[in-house]
């Protein structure tokens, strides 16, 4: 498919006003996502495990205008009160995505959003954030060409997701979810998710994710500004290489059960993500000392216990603690006896892979 694809023909219905309410998920990408071109399209491919209780909801309200506005109009409030600083990034998304939902200056939005994690804990709120959004656009799309199929409507919602934040693509499916071009998942798109359909071993259901937050405010540089180091990153095509290749080898360990290699891979692709971060120009380094501390642990702890746990990183300082769910009381106990301490706060969330966005 292509993006003219995603351009609606006529609409056949008309819808003075309404309500729709999404809560959509985080997700936590295993293979990552790092550097893209133009129009959020991006470098590599990436896979990720959306998550349960991490989520966005998001209500929006929908009045038809007496005449079409030159500029979008809408109301925004995160979780009961008006929030300014936020609406300059609700614009430019609905700039990007305006040749795709015509309807949009024909409407006024009040839009009221709240997550179910604490703001800035580091937990991908523009993920989960935009999806939510995106569906409920999506939501007067279907009231004005009722003839839509559930298939067309969540992949465009995908790919209007994508356009706000390029994890958010991810979001609107639930499980396993890949998202760039890859030449072993055939219709794999740079341009929307696709959950991940292939053989899974028993072992990855209901896998566990303990979020450890170890710094909960504003990242010293943005994921957005660090995704554009990647130009004329000295290890860049290397990077890029080595996610499609990771990528084809957790085909295979999700078909086997291999948790040694799943390990291998999501911790390493954690470290490289980093590694990029550092050795960018300008370099900065977005892990605490504390990330550090716990990463240390973690490997202990697996080498004297035999425990199958690893971590993964997003851009920041905090630890997903990834695992199965049988191992769930021995990694609750070790959190408690030693990553606790790391924690800002001693704040830790327990989470595990989902079912994806929900309405109403």
């Amino acid at each position: 498919m292509t993006e003219r694809d995603f351009v609606p023909s006529t609409y056949t219905e008309k819808k003075a006003e309404g309500k729709s309410t999404w809560k959509s998920p985080s997700n936590i990408a295993l293979v990552k996502y790092w550097g893209k071109k133009e129009n959020q399209i991006p470098a590599n491919p990436s896979i990720s495990f959306t998550l349960e209780h991490c989520t966005t909801t998001t209500t929006l309200e929908y009045r038809l205008l007496d005449k079409k506005a030159k500029d979008f109009s809408f109301d925004l409030l995160f979780e009961g009160k008006e929030k300014e600083s936020f609406k300059p990034k609700i614009t430019t998304f609905l700039s990007r995505i305006e040749a795709y939902l015509p309807f949009l200056k024909d409407y006024h939005f009040k839009i009221s959003t709240s997550n179910s994690f604490p703001h800035s804990s580091g937990i991908a709120s523009s993920a989960s954030g935009m999806s939510a959004l995106a569906l409920c656009l999506m939501d007067i799309e279907k009231e004005l060409n009722s003839g839509m199929k559930e298939a067309d409507y969540f992949r465009k919602a995908s790919f209007l997701s994508r356009l706000g934040s390029g994890s958010a693509c991810r979001s609107i499916y639930g499980g396993l979810v890949t998202w760039g071009q890859h030449p072993r998942i055939p219709n794999s798109s740079d341009l929307y998710g696709l959950p991940y359909s292939y053989d899974l071993h028993p072992v990855f259901r209901n896998y566990q994710d303990t979020i450890l937050l170890v710094h909960k405010g504003e990242k010293t540089v943005s994921s957005t500004a660090g995704h554009n180091l990647m130009h004329g990153h000295w290890f860049a095509n290397s990077r890029f290489e080595q996610a499609n290749a990771n990528l084809s080898r957790l085909q295979e360990v999700f078909k086997t059960g291999d948790l040694d290699s799943f390990i291998t891979i999501v911790e390493s692709e954690a470290l490289t993500l980093h590694a990029m971060m550092m050795s960018s120009e300008p370099y900065f380094i977005l892990m605490k000392p504390n990330t550090l501390h716990i990463i240390e642990r973690i490997w202990a702890f697996r080498k004297e216990q035999g425990v199958p746990v690893c971590f993964t990183l997003d851009a920041g300082a905090n630890v997903h603690l990834l695992f199965p769910e049988s191992e769930k009381e021995a990694v609750d106990q070790f959190v408690q006896n030693e990553l606790v301490a790391f924690c800002q706060k001693g704040q830790y969330i327990c989470d595990q892979i989902g079912m994806g966005p929900k309405n109403g």
